[in-house]
């Protein structure tokens, strides 16, 4: 009894470490379903969020953007977004090319929900989603939701965890969408859509975005009986012998329908099928221009796959055929190789519109018409927003952060009364008759000379003294040429009784009288009264010393 005892507690105890250990998984970022999901303590997450699985980051499927031209692109796409009417407006192409070469990561969900017009019909229907998240819902809808939670990107780290923040905002998103459109109800391809939008964006913004692809990219698809889906199958089987008549051949021998593998691609927008690095491409082009961009897609893979005769080779029946288009080879999804090929598909909108009418006259001849009437689909943001013209309210950034500024608020500024007027400078000018406001006099200057007055010119005052009229108009002042300037000699000559190596001048004794007048001292007294001409003449031919001076 004992040991059975001791094996109860012991069987005990080990139940609740169990129970312990699955609460701690639950509370962990894993959760509890972390071992059947394959996962380990030494798990690495890619720069997507994934942390395993076929779409998770691969440098062969990929292909990385300097960090320097990342900056410039966000910088563009900065000036884009706060000037977003202007710009798809005036230079759409523009918005076109910077969308296929790549939306920086830090902005594309702001990029995606500008392109979708999101941001539009979140602006313009203010507290519908806090209104439609505090409601109950359908419970058959709901019951439906909850199971397909765990389905949707499980190697995500963000839906990784069954009852995390992930899951939750996306049971959120897909149960207001059922109230908001009740008559269409909750389809499970739109769980990857929603799914793929939280990955960018919170969730009130994710279930506008998802209102938009449901209703202006997608009509249809998601309603039941999936009447647009197989229209759109048509059309792409249509377009198949246009771009690839060998694929064309191949699937109507075998007679493939459309729907057999096209189904998955189109409802999730590949969000299932491609690497990650290509999904957030095709999107990025997908958002801009429409679902031309997932029909060529479909056409690449389509005729990557079946293109040529060795391919055609190794399938020899239906279901050769479907098993080659499920397990597509990753160097045809690689994203530099498939964004080359789906801009040189020559498919255009008017040609998937034109195919569009063909598919439906046939569908009306054969089936008759359409039990779900979907609104038209728009082809691109640039559709979307001429059908929706949005005011520069509803274009304008909301901050998510508000730091409070420490500085006292302003001071109003007083009212003017009535009456008042305010002045250019701010300040209030005098009520008109309240007072008179007189100029100073003016006061006239007399004129004692009774010179004719010219009313253009001032008056002289006459308290200025006047020039005395025996005075001549200018001192004469002497010229150079009246008064020769009479160059002083230099006298080489030492003083007397001075030594010859000294330095100082020569100092006078102590009972030596200063003279008054200082005058120069020459060497020869007659220099001074001969002329200049007779001065050079002298020192030019005479040999003695005491004529060998120089003129200054």
């Amino acid at each position: 009894m004992a040991k059975i005892e001791n094996g109860r507690q012991s069987a005990d105890s080990r139940s609740i470490r169990t129970i312990s250990s699955s609460h701690m998984d639950d509370e962990s970022s894993l959760g509890s379903d972390s071992e059947i999901n394959g996962f380990t303590n030494d798990r690495h997450t890619d720069k997507y969020g994934f942390i395993g699985g076929a779409q998770q980051y691969s440098e062969e499927s990929a292909q990385d953007v300097p960090p320097e031209v990342l900056r410039q692109r966000e910088v563009k796409w900065l000036d884009m977004l706060s000037n977003w009417d202007k710009w798809m407006v005036k230079r759409h192409k523009k918005v076109r090319l910077r969308c296929q070469k790549g939306i920086p990561p830090s902005l594309r969900g702001r990029a995606w929900l500008y392109l979708s017009g999101g941001k539009v019909k979140r602006e313009q229907n203010r507290g519908k989603f806090e209104e439609l998240d505090s409601q109950a819902g359908d419970p058959k809808e709901l019951d439906v939701i909850e199971k397909d939670l765990h389905r949707q990107f499980p190697f995500h780290e963000m839906f990784v965890s069954r009852g995390g923040h992930g899951q939750q905002d996306l049971f959120r998103v897909l149960k207001a969408y059922t109230l908001y459109r009740p008559e269409e109800g909750y389809c499970q391809a739109q769980a990857p859509i929603a799914a793929v939008l939280l990955m960018h964006m919170p969730a009130e913004d994710a279930f506008w975005g998802l209102v938009q692809i449901c209703e202006k990219y997608l009509p249809g698809y998601y309603s039941a009986g999936l009447e647009a889906i197989q229209l759109d199958g048509e059309i792409l089987y249509a377009l198949t012998r246009r771009v690839s008549p060998l694929t064309y051949r191949h699937l109507e021998k075998h007679k493939i329908e459309p729907i057999l593998y096209m189904t998955e691609w189109f409802m999730c927008a590949f969000s299932r099928t491609l690497p990650w690095a290509s999904v957030l491409r095709v999107w990025d082009m997908f958002l801009c221009d429409g679902v031309k961009i997932i029909f060529r897609v479909g056409l690449v893979l389509l005729k990557c796959m079946l293109g040529t005769r060795e391919k055609l080779k190794t399938c020899q029946g239906q279901y050769e055929t479907m098993e080659l288009l499920r397990a597509i080879e990753p160097r045809y999804m690689q994203e530099g190789f498939l964004v080359r090929e789906v801009l040189d598909v020559p498919v255009s909108e008017r040609d998937v519109e034109s195919e569009h009418h063909v598919q439906l006259k046939r569908w009306r001849k054969n089936r008759g018409e359409l039990h779900w009437k979907s609104p038209p689909r728009m082809h691109g943001a640039r559709a979307i927003m001429a059908s929706e013209p949005p005011s520069r309210q509803d274009l304008r950034q909301n901050p998510t952060i508000i730091v409070e500024s420490p500085l006292p608020p302003p001071q109003p500024t007083p009212q003017l009364q009535k009456g008042e007027k305010k002045s250019k400078k701010g300040k209030k000018s005098i009520k008109k008759g309240s007072m008179k406001i007189t100029p100073p006099p003016v006061t006239e200057i007399p004129n004692p000379y009774n010179l004719p007055s010219d009313p253009k010119l001032p008056l002289r005052d006459p308290q200025l003294p006047l020039r005395d009229p025996q005075l001549p108009l200018r001192d004469p002042q002497p010229t150079l040429r009246d008064s020769p300037v009479q160059k002083p000699l230099v006298n080489d000559t030492p003083l007397p009784n001075t030594p010859k190596d000294s330095h100082l001048p020569h100092q006078p004794a102590l009972n030596d009288q200063p003279a008054l007048n200082h005058q120069p001292v020459f060497n020869d007294q007659s220099l001074l009264k001969e002329s200049p001409l007779e001065k050079s003449r002298l020192s030019l031919s005479s040999t003695e010393a005491d004529h060998q001076d120089t003129y200054l």
